[in-house]
């Protein structure tokens, strides 16, 4: 038993800790093992706060993936050193790692976006030194703590982005074959503007491109995907404009995105009700278009609707871009529209949503009571009662200020659970 301990020792890069710290650090892992959401929530934060990242931040399914797999590392790392403390810990290859490699690279990301684990690197030993300090006192203890932390962190971390750099490579070899991957290559000449002809275009995909189309991106945000729930939203939506017909091209294992030829508006009642059974599926639906510019267009809008929701945490499944237009613009900057929304609502912001949605039911209907009464399905006295106890809580009447409350209210609409 000693023998196998030496030359399990000896195999270390670094030197084997002493008993006593050995202890320490399983008692850490162990903590860090039942680590609350907030210390999670700042090795989030560190990583998708980054200007490469804003990207990954901003899509929905590829956040989504990051968190997930930034949760996965912390607990293989505290579970490596809970059961052999200070050891090297091995790549972490399981699923969570595999899918962000196969999310980045249909997103079109390189290798440099493994840089953002390094980032989260950093915050996650922030956590662990206050941990290490809460352990112990001992000066010699703790030197010899962090040494063997920090030799073990970077380890890991190195250990684990070059495997996941080669799972890249691996999927993008993959990517470059197949009808799907030429479907997709066309796809961003288009949406590019790269110099390809229209009618070269349209006869690569099969879709006619001089036409009026409503693009709409359908994801998952659930940590596997099932493809086929992905493909009967895609046909809700067809449905929902009105036209039997689609082109469908994979974005990502999680993420399709469409464009649906001619049809109406579509009736987002009736998606609601026919997508309702697909858990974890959500719709971001564009503007209608006309020709290759429409087709542009449209997607980005659909794009820039996927992108809102992630930005205010919204929980709505879906959206389109002609509800949520004004709010993408006032959130473009989060910590401002934060602002706004407070400075605005006051008190309001935080009072019972009856209250907040009797006020934006009256702006919307153009401050006539009787018809905001009648589509809250009210009585009228009941809402003019509503409405003066919010004008207590705004920070400034109503009148002079309706477009500034009207606008604060809906971005908080966007915010909370759909209805």
């Amino acid at each position: 038993m000693v023998h196998r301990a030496k030359r399990r020792a000896s195999q270390w890069p670094w030197p084997p800790p002493s008993p006593r710290v050995r202890d320490l650090i399983r008692r850490g892992a162990e903590m860090a093992l039942r680590a609350p959401p907030e210390w999670l929530a700042e090795v989030d934060n560190a990583t998708l706060d980054t200007d490469y990242m804003k990207a990954v931040a901003d899509d929905p399914v590829l956040a989504a993936a990051t968190r997930r797999s930034n949760r996965d590392n912390l607990l293989h790392w505290a579970a490596a050193n809970a059961r052999d403390p200070g050891a090297p810990v091995p790549a972490n290859v399981g699923a969570e790692p595999i899918a962000i490699a196969r999310e980045l690279v249909r997103r079109g990301a390189t290798q440099s976006s493994l840089d953002a684990y390094r980032t989260g690197q950093n915050a996650a030993w922030l956590r662990w030194m206050s941990l290490a300090f809460a352990l112990t006192s001992d000066v010699d203890e703790l030197r010899e703590l962090l040494d063997v932390s920090a030799r073990s962190i970077a380890n890991f971390v190195d250990a684990t982005i070059a495997a996941i750099s080669a799972q890249m490579l691996v999927e993008r070899d993959e990517l470059t074959r197949g009808t799907h991957a030429e479907r997709r290559e066309v796809v961003a000449l288009v949406l590019d503007g790269a110099p390809i002809t229209t009618k070269s275009a349209a006869q690569r995909l099969g879709y006619d491109l001089d036409q009026t189309h409503h693009a709409a991106i359908v994801w998952s945000d659930a940590p596997s995907s099932d493809m086929t729930l992905l493909e009967r939203a895609a046909d809700a939506v067809a449905d929902a404009i009105g036209s039997q017909r689609r082109l469908t091209v994979i974005a990502s294992a999680a993420t399709l995105w469409l464009w649906v030829p001619r049809g109406a508006e579509p009736d987002l009642d009736q998606l609601r009700v026919a997508t309702r059974a697909l858990a974890h599926v959500r719709i971001a639906i564009g503007s209608r278009g006309r020709g290759v510019e429409g087709f542009r267009r449209s997607h980005f809008d659909a794009l820039s609707t996927q992108r809102m929701l992630a930005r205010v945490g919204s929980a709505h499944r879906i959206a389109s871009f002609a509800e949520v237009q004004l709010v993408a613009l006032v959130t473009q900057d989060p910590e401002a529209a934060a602002q706004f929304v407070a400075d605005t609502l006051g008190e309001l912001a935080t009072a019972p949503v009856e209250l907040r949605d009797t006020v934006r039911t009256f702006l919307a209907e153009g401050c006539n009571a009787s018809r905001a009464a009648e589509v809250l399905h009210t009585h009228r006295n009941t809402l003019l009662r509503r409405l003066a106890r919010a004008e207590d809580l705004l920070p400034r009447g109503l009148d002079g200020n309706r477009i500034h409350v009207a606008v604060a209210l809906d971005v908080l609409r966007w915010q909370r659970p759909e209805a």
